[in-house]
């Protein structure tokens, strides 16, 4: 029942539901399609892009907490917990589509915002590793896709190490390789498209972008 719980509770597309109570719009039709927070800025601005952060962050927290709830010694349940809760988020059951092909498609995030609540449910310490990281690349490199990407790799880093110096569970690496897997699969057509150099930028990039888009068309 944990188990089933915790990926429903990763599957509250909370990104929709936001854009659509504050813009009365379907985010799924806006830029990549997805629900997660860099395309919910894109519908409905920065602050519903903060908002949809926090509560897919949140996930991963509850979960971890209703997994020790629960089980508490169990480290399995609660491992297992929080992958389910970012597949959830990546996959969810509210957000079922049927293609043009008749398959069934399970829409949602990228699982950036629940790999991190997740990590940081397991060890909290890891957010003084991570956070910085997340930041430099989403805000520096400027590809949200490559920071998503970022929290699941370095949360193998971490978790590995601390396996290793025995500072942690062994059974954290299982979180750390899985979330890596699931969002690499998940973002294979934004690897596609950095590969090709067509990948959109965030953070600073995309500023220094707008204003030269800007500065051009003032010239002209």
């Amino acid at each position: 029942m944990v188990l089933i719980s915790a990926y429903l509770i990763g599957s509250i597309p909370v990104g929709y539901l936001i854009v659509r109570i504050f813009k009365g719009v379907d985010v799924r039709s806006i830029g990549s399609g997805r629900v997660g927070t860099t395309n919910t800025v894109r519908a409905a601005g920065p602050f519903a892009g903060i908002f949809t952060a926090i509560l897919d962050f949140g996930k991963g927290i509850l979960v971890a907490y209703l997994a020790h709830i629960f089980f508490p010694s169990s480290i399995w349940v609660k491992v297992i917990a929080v992958i389910l809760a970012v597949v959830g988020q990546i996959f969810s059951i509210f957000l079922v589509e049927r293609s043009t092909a008749g398959k069934l498609l399970f829409r949602g995030g990228a699982g950036g915002a629940t790999t991190l609540g997740g990590a940081i449910a397991l060890w909290p310490v890891s957010i003084i590793v991570i956070l910085p990281i997340i930041m430099i690349v989403y805000f520096g490199i400027g590809y949200a896709s490559l920071t998503t990407i970022s929290i699941a790799f370095f949360s193998l880093v971490i978790f590995s190490y601390n396996a290793v110096v025995g500072l942690g569970p062994w059974e954290y690496l299982l979180y750390g390789a899985a979330t890596l897997l699931i969002v690499l699969y998940t973002l294979k057509p934004n690897l596609e498209r950095l590969k090709n150099g067509t990948e959109r930028v965030v953070g600073l990039r995309a500023l220094l972008r707008k204003k030269g888009q800007q500065d051009s068309s003032i010239i002209k």
